[in-house]
């Protein structure tokens, strides 16, 4: 059963998205990728509405089977942190109105399903992307080169298409061992 995973790279002014679908023996296929842009100069509540229409479009759209979202950590400039927890929130209120599963991952934790390497720069992120979906070019802009990242993350680390179809067999040892320790972290 192919996998459809939506990932979003929470933004105030630059959300990204990627949709990719993913097949039994993990094999990547790009769906969409795009930015859902909103005027720093609007008020926060019209930026906030533009966010989420967009966010709410491109699910309709393109109706994933689960959605990925980029985990909010601290950063030293709480007003990004803030536009950022703020999009968050409208992409976990747009998939429970849709009853879509959701996955929260780290950056850290994307880099390394992507590239092996958990402090990867984003770079290395965007040409392993493009290395994976088998693009010419890394996807631009770079928003949506993540929302792509964690979309495959999600797949392959725990919304893989052995979870799709209600079995681990489809996972490889490492896959196994992670969604152990995930496990294990939430008792």
């Amino acid at each position: 059963m192919t996998l459809r995973v939506l990932g979003i790279d929470p933004g105030l002014t630059r959300c990204g998205i990627g949709v990719v679908d993913v097949e039994p023996d993990r094999r990547v296929s790009l769906v969409y990728y795009g930015v859902v842009r909103s005027d720093p100069s609007s008020p926060i509540e019209e930026r906030l509405l533009t966010i989420g229409l967009g966010l709410e479009a491109a699910i309709d759209e393109h109706e994933p089977h689960a959605i990925a979202v980029e985990r909010v950590f601290a950063q030293h400039n709480l007003r990004t942190v803030m536009g950022t927890a703020q999009v968050s929130g409208l992409a976990l209120r747009a998939a429970a109105a849709r009853t879509i599963p959701v996955g929260l991952r780290t950056p850290s934790e994307v880099k390394a399903a992507v590239t092996g390497y958990g402090a990867a720069d984003k770079k290395q992120v965007q040409t392993m992307v493009a290395r994976v979906l088998r693009l010419a070019e890394p996807p631009q802009p770079a928003d949506a080169a993540d929302a792509l990242a964690l979309a495959i993350c999600h797949a392959w680390r725990g919304a893989g298409p052995a979870a799709a179809t209600g079995g681990a067999a489809a996972l490889t040892p490492a896959q196994r061992a992670w969604a152990a320790a995930e496990r294990a972290s939430k008792r």
